[in-house]
């Protein structure tokens, strides 16, 4: 599978028209070819573009905020709508099935519209998500609330994960994939200790409705710097198929769904392995959460240059140093220090294997972009709750050391995935 010569897309600050070239869909602005294209209004258009990759990189923040909100708060929300804690957990849990059923069906009916309409709505659908769940009185309404936002989710990463060279050109699209992408980590920094601090200081319902006011404040942002985004045209199942019929695409699935279950199988039982395994207040594990994310907000930015070296080779890479951290973790003991430095490590390498999923399934089907996205948003989000379920297993019947050293030796199946693909399969460099 090639990329296309990125330099065949420019930049210009009149009218917008959409160009396709083999690696994505390009919105790009048309000009008289006697103007110079460094003129100040080309240099207007190139900072409009990177500001609204910003704006998505922050709806990528609220959103995945949004979904991460429930983990911290699962006590307060069991005792507040009077259900035990496990159909409390399904807060967690619906939303994923939702948007792994959602992606491929948003994907087919959204072709005609403008991007930057559908992801407005979306915004706007996960705001009143969180004010329902803030106002509700029952918990099946909430799940209901919840169950809506999951689609939104899925919905929300097949329209927007591609748009980023669309804004930027093909050129810089890898740099702005990867700052969206940062914004995930950004939104699991604050969801998860937010979720535990504000839900013991102020309530869980109030907590959803700052996040409703988030979620606003993001909306009307994106509102004012979003342009047009064009859509790339009609949508069919079978694109979806023809993806998923790529020998390199099929590649990056497995190895994305094998990292992600083992990821998630581990990261689910972090709390309850700190609080085991360290002396640390709760004030002391949400600041190690926060380094996690601060990790994977480096990793997530330092991945657009690793991704135009090689994807394949940068996500086997990557994903062997997640391997070994977790089992690195399953052995730490009780060091608060090198539990710190640990969970610096994984959310550094993990903030590269995360968006390297995406850009190699974009690789794959460079023509199809949102297919792209939308099977690999489907398949990650069925790896995430296979990886939920074994580790609620492995909880049940063994022990947390044995969780954190199975997702680690799972996860070093998809390094080995990874390493083995790349003699099947090449992805030619980014630009």
């Amino acid at each position: 599978m090639t990329e296309p010569d990125d330099t065949t897309s420019t930049h210009h600050p009149s009218q917008v028209r959409v160009l396709t070239a083999a690696s994505c869909s390009a919105a790009v602005t048309v000009k008289h070819p006697a103007v110079a294209a460094d003129t100040p209004a080309a240099e207007l258009d190139s900072r409009r573009g990177w500001a609204s990759v910003g704006a998505l990189a922050l709806g990528a923040f609220v959103i995945v905020m949004t979904e991460t909100l429930p983990v911290g708060l699962l006590p307060q929300l069991a005792d507040g709508l009077d259900v035990s804690l496990g159909p409390a957990g399904l807060t967690v849990l619906v939303p994923g099935f939702s948007a792994a059923v959602a992606a491929p069906l948003f994907y087919m009916g959204s072709g005609r519209f403008d991007r930057r309409s559908l992801i407005l709505v979306l915004g706007l659908a996960v705001l009143v998500s969180n004010v329902v769940v803030a106002v509700a009185p029952s918990f099946v309404l909430v799940l209901a609330a919840r169950l809506v936002f999951g689609a939104t989710l899925g919905a929300f990463w097949t329209v927007v994960s591609p748009v980023g060279p669309k804004l930027v050109g093909p050129a810089a699209g890898t740099r702005a994939i990867t700052i969206i992408a940062a914004g995930i980590s950004g939104g699991m920094v604050v969801g998860l200790p937010a979720g535990q601090f504000l839900g013991n200081v102020l309530g869980w319902r109030l907590t959803f409705s700052i996040a409703a006011v988030a979620t606003l404040i993001v909306v009307v942002i994106q509102a004012l710097v979003l342009p047009s985004i064009p859509s790339g045209g009609r949508t069919h199942a079978h694109d979806l198929v023809d993806v998923v019929k790529r020998p390199a695409a099929r590649f990056g699935m497995a190895a994305g769904a094998v990292a992600f279950t083992g990821q998630i199988a581990a990261w689910t039982y972090i709390t309850p392995a700190l609080v085991e395994n360290t002396d640390l207040s709760s004030d002391g594990i949400s600041l190690l959460y926060v380094i996690y994310g601060v990790g994977g907000i480096v990793g997530s930015i330092i991945a657009g240059s690793l991704f135009r070296r090689g994807v394949i080779g940068s996500f086997a890479r990557a994903a062997a140093v997640v391997a070994v951290t977790l089992i690195a973790l399953a052995f730490a003991g009780t060091g608060a220090l090198l539990t710190g430095v640990l969970l610096v490590v994984w959310g550094l390498f993990w903030g590269i294997v995360n968006p390297g999923t995406l850009v190699w399934l974009l690789d794959s089907a460079p023509g199809s972009p949102e297919a792209a996205s939308a099977v690999n948003v489907t398949n990650l989000q069925v790896a995430v709750g296979a990886g939920s379920g074994l580790g609620a297993l492995l909880v049940s019947t063994t022990s947390l050391q044995t969780v954190f050293l199975t997702g680690g030796l799972i996860v070093l199946a998809s390094a080995a995935l990874a390493a083995v693909s790349a003699r099947f399969v090449t992805l030619t460099p980014r630009q």
